[in-house]
């Protein structure tokens, strides 16, 4: 009997056994609608999945938290439907599933799905999803969590999850501010050992708000050695005299210190000494923040663009730094542009500015250039006795400087409030000045 005769026999024999018409007979075009069907049929086999994980997670886990009967809902109903797996193909897809049911956009499943190449099933993510669900996770705090880790699909709810949280929960963490902590850092739901380094960054920074806002600017803190980096590095500080209340701030302004080699933070240190600014003075912090990651040539261009601008003297340069060391990190524009209103325009003297630099950390036009033109506006229509002091009037608060130098005059100048609160919001036409005007407003 020839092939094609057997194929016939075969046929005949399913039909006869089927009724009608052979499964194995399909009609031509329907493919793709049967393939549609299979598609949809794993995709409501994937939800139920999802949903028995839930439902076992939160009835056999102790350490977990009940699950809000809504939020599995949601979970699992505004989702798009998922195309977990290729009928044809039999294999998982996982792009798929990253997109549909952890909700990363395509560019991110796409990316993502480059660590997780070993996965074939979506067991155990359903798992880790179940789980973090019963934590509360929102749908946009799963797909966060998963981008930032997508290993975190693998692990073991009850081995390595379960015991983290509830770890991370003895510390005071809430499960939301656990759920912005795994949006922040791989590290926070990886291994056990992570309980005890946000320990003791929780008792460093003294609350959860501190300890998740240096996480958000320095999340190498987790990754880092404790005991041979960050913890010789807090030491150091505290000898320098940086109390342990403004470490945090010194983090978030200067992320990699704590992360960084105890000896190059030595040689910041002395950096900072080395521009005029002493181991336990108040002003230490700031100095070391100015001159961290600098190297000592760049250190010494912006010493030498410091001199020139404003014509000091290196004893000057040392006095306005000790004072303000974060002149260090201002731009050169605005540096110059300031020398040139402040010595050339307004008149003062170099030492003046360089005992007195915190002028210098002033809005040129939200403040500095409003405020001398009222004065001169007021001098020039003899409504000031004498030309004061200007430190004390470009510092002043607005409320101070309303009542000495406006409000006073309101008969005199009806319109020099309005002029000096659009002139702040610099509203002010170029080239339009009260200097010299007599009784212009």
């Amino acid at each position: 009997m020839s092939k094609m005769d057997f194929s016939s026999v075969k046929l005949e024999r399913n039909r006869n056994h089927y009724g009608t018409r052979s499964p194995l007979s399909v009609p031509t075009g329907s493919f793709s609608a049967r393939r549609s069907s299979l598609v949809a049929a794993a995709a409501v086999c994937a939800m139920l999945r999802l949903l028995k994980s839930i439902l076992t997670q939160q009835l056999s886990s102790p350490s977990a938290s009940t699950i809000p009967p809504s939020f599995s809902l949601r979970l699992l109903s505004t989702a798009a439907p998922p195309v977990l797996a290729d009928p044809v193909a039999g294999g998982f897809a996982v792009q798929d599933y990253l997109v549909a049911t952890c909700g990363l956009t395509r560019a991110r499943a796409l990316k993502a799905s480059t660590r997780l190449s070993h996965l074939n099933s979506p067991t155990k993510p359903d798992a880790v999803l179940a789980f973090l669900a019963g934590l509360g996770f929102s749908r946009a705090d799963v797909a966060a969590a998963v981008a930032r880790n997508p290993s975190l699909l693998c692990a073991k709810v009850e081995g390595t999850l379960s015991p983290i949280v509830a770890g991370l929960t003895s510390l005071g963490l809430s499960h939301s501010e656990i759920a912005r902590l795994a949006s922040l850092t791989d590290y926070c739901l990886r291994t056990k050992s992570v309980v005890a380094k946000l320990r003791y960054y929780h008792h460093l920074f003294g609350s959860s708000d501190k300890l998740l806002r240096v996480l958000k600017v320095s999340p190498r803190l987790l990754s880092s050695s404790v005991g041979t980096v960050v913890e010789p590095n807090v030491a150091f500080l505290r000898e320098c005299g940086v109390d342990v209340r403004h470490i945090a701030s010194l983090c978030v302004n200067a992320p990699r210190l704590l992360t960084t080699n105890p000896e190059r933070v030595r040689a910041m240190a002395a950096c900072a000494e080395a521009v005029g600014v002493p181991r336990g003075s108040g002003m230490f912090r700031e100095a070391l923040q100015a001159v961290a990651f600098l190297s000592e040539e760049e250190i010494a261009a912006k010493l030498d663009y410091l001199k020139n601008t404003f014509r000091w003297s290196d004893a000057e340069v040392r006095i306005a730094l000790s004072r303000y060391p974060s002149l260090l990190r201002r731009s050169k524009g605005m540096l110059l542009r300031k020398s040139e209103f402040l010595i050339s325009k307004v008149g003062l003297e170099p030492a003046y500015i360089a005992r007195l630099p915190v002028i210098l950390c002033l809005s040129l036009e939200g403040r500095l250039r409003p405020r001398y033109d009222v004065i001169m506006f007021l001098m020039a229509n003899g409504l000031l006795k004498r030309v004061p002091k200007y430190y004390p009037i470009f510092k002043a608060t607005e409320k101070v400087f309303f009542e000495v130098y406006i409000c006073p005059h309101k008969e005199a100048a009806p319109h020099l409030a309005e002029y000096y609160a659009t002139a702040c919001r610099g509203e002010v036409p170029t080239g339009s000045t009260l200097t010299g005007t007599k009784n212009g407003l």
